[in-house]
């Protein structure tokens, strides 16, 4: 490899981790400006909604104004669901607070539906966000897409859990990746798995599940 490779080489990278810090810090801001309550799925959607961008080619994009358009676009819907999922999560930790009082007194059978449901849950929150990104269509067809290609493609359901927990396991030991790396990163894992899924069966109809 000759210098003028190194040197293109180390420019792409650094055009990247420029990119990543940046959809970062935004995805921060962003949340931070809805303090959390209703800044963080809409800035969950604007990453995921760039970094699509960016996966199906359009490197060039300004990062500032494509995150600021879709964030707005994706208020409504992005917080709609997203407060669905948290009042869900709410209530199966209610549930499994009673579980835990229960002690000996329950059914055997009673925590494993319980720890069953939770992992259908996680399914539909890992694939309900991307989609509502990627195919625009009502909040209920969002829900039962997620559930559906969620099952229906569960290798790549249980690569993501794992992936995106690794992201996030590693940041805690390097907390400076939490400001400048995890959320973005992640970002792009989530989007780049889930494009892989719906470039056959969202964008061609006639592809089975």
């Amino acid at each position: 490899m000759n210098g003028k490779s190194i040197a293109t080489t180390l420019d792409r990278v650094m055009q990247w981790v420029t990119r990543l810090a940046l959809l970062n810090i935004f995805w921060i801001l962003f949340s931070i400006s809805g303090l959390l309550i209703v800044g963080i799925f809409p800035a969950t959607s604007a990453a995921l909604g760039v970094s699509r961008k960016w996966l199906t080619g359009e490197h060039d994009i300004k990062i500032w104004k494509t995150f600021k358009r879709i964030f707005r676009e994706e208020f409504v819907s992005s917080n709609i669901i997203g407060w669905i999922l948290t009042l869900l999560g709410g209530l199966f930790y209610l549930n499994y607070r009673v579980m835990l009082d229960a002690g000996s007194e329950i059914m055997v059978i009673i925590p494993f539906a319980f720890y069953l449901v939770i992992f259908l849950f996680l399914i539909i929150v890992l694939w309900v966000f991307p989609l509502n990104v990627h195919n625009y269509a009502s909040i209920i067809q969002q829900f039962k897409n997620a559930f559906i290609i969620g099952i229906a493609k569960l290798h790549i359901t249980i690569t993501m859990m794992l992936l995106l927990f690794s992201i996030m396991f590693f940041s805690l030991d390097f907390p400076v990746l939490l400001f400048f790396f995890t959320f973005s990163l992640s970002a792009l894992v989530w989007m780049w798995l889930s494009l892989r899924v719906f470039s056959k069966v969202l964008d061609n109809p006639k592809e089975e599940l």
